[in-house]
């Protein structure tokens, strides 16, 4: 196993960790959060378990089902407390296969802080998810790189380098790369009171 691949591993186990600390204190079973994100039980137990790479949306899916965030999985992979410095050398992407994307968490995990900055880097074709979904908190997003499409609500919108969107809490959105290369999105979200 090369060094990328068993940090990979590593990462998947530790957002799977933090899916079951979270679910267990919700007092769900993993067949009632499987029931609450239209998942299956498997595919809950290999996320616990650190088998799979999921997709943007359904990890998004799953920390609405929680009452968290996107950003908490970040949390459980981050630095611990301490200052607001992050290093790019000590950010720790996580690789999505499913949604041809990659993210980084921007900021370290904390209870005091409700934003939570995020870095999703979509390669040509790469997209959110299969279908929108609608953040629990209110996020901001600015295109740093590339063409994107936002699918929000009804409406699509084109968006290039330099382009930024508000969304407001429970607005369907999907985001999908239309251009030839890799694109980068910054998203800060406002975690919920």
């Amino acid at each position: 196993m090369s060094v990328a691949s068993s940090g990979l591993a590593l990462r998947q186990k530790q957002v799977g960790e933090h899916v079951r600390r979270l679910r267990e204190q919700a007092r769900l079973s993993a067949r009632g959060l499987a029931a609450r994100t239209g998942f299956s039980p498997s595919f809950i137990s290999q996320l616990e378990n650190g088998q799979v790479s999921p997709s943007i949306h359904s990890m998004e899916k799953i920390a609405n089902a929680l009452g968290s965030s996107l950003g908490s999985f970040f949390g459980a992979i981050g630095p611990g407390e301490g200052g607001l410095v992050l290093r790019r050398a000590d950010r720790k992407p996580i690789p999505s296969s499913w949604s041809n994307a990659e993210l980084e968490a921007l900021g370290g995990p904390s209870a005091l802080r409700r934003l939570r900055p995020l870095l999703i880097k979509m390669a040509p074709g790469g997209r959110s998810g299969k279908h929108p979904v609608a953040p629990r908190g209110e996020e901001f997003a600015l295109v740093l790189k590339g063409r994107v499409s936002l699918r929000l609500g009804p409406d699509e919108h084109l968006l290039a380098a330099g382009d930024s969107v508000s969304l407001l809490p429970g607005e369907l959105r999907l985001w999908v790369n239309v251009g030839r290369a890799t694109c980068e999105v910054l998203i800060v979200a406002l975690e919920p009171a």
